[in-house]
């Protein structure tokens, strides 16, 4: 398989202020997960590339669980979402869209809280378990939790049909 960077993004800009360049960060790195998907079958995001099962839809599974939890859960103090799954395995039943638009509706979900949060140095509305966090280290983890899978699904994908870039 040949290598050629088809899905390359660019990194944001937006230096205006704190919330709008974490979120632009946090943006850009769900934005990347969600390239990975786009163009393949269902067969192709549910496929299997390495021993422990991880797929990319399995991927954006746990995303959707993890931007519920800590957004939802920990910031919002939503109740709904204090034990969500964050499993990979996919349902047979659940189509490629379902999970996909589960993902979608999770992130704006997500900003809206974060927007509403305005001030990042605010403490989350249900402590994290090792003590007290503000909004802005929720933003960093999970800043960083999406752009290390995304980096999984760069590597997914690139298996899957050769496609690489950010």
């Amino acid at each position: 398989m040949t290598s050629t960077e088809t899905q390359r993004r660019p990194v944001p800009y937006d230096d205006s202020g704190e919330l709008d360049t974490a979120l632009a960060f946090l943006t850009f790195a769900r934005e990347c997960v969600v390239k990975k998907t786009e163009g393949l079958t269902e067969e192709e995001l549910r496929r299997v590339l390495v021993g422990t099962g991880t797929n990319l839809l399995g991927l954006v599974q746990h995303l959707t669980a993890a931007e519920r939890y800590w957004f939802g859960y920990h910031v919002a103090g939503q109740e709904a979402y204090q034990d969500v799954d964050f499993d990979m395995a996919v349902p047979a039943d659940v189509t490629a869209e379902q999970v996909l638009g589960a993902y979608r509706e999770a992130i704006a979900a997500a900003d809206k809280v974060i927007r509403e949060s305005a001030d990042l140095s605010r403490p989350v509305a249900v402590p994290v378990p090792d003590g007290p966090k503000s909004v802005r280290w929720v933003m960093a983890h999970m800043t960083s939790e999406t752009a290390r899978h995304a980096g999984h699904a760069d590597i997914l994908r690139e298996q899957i049909d050769g496609a690489t870039g950010r």
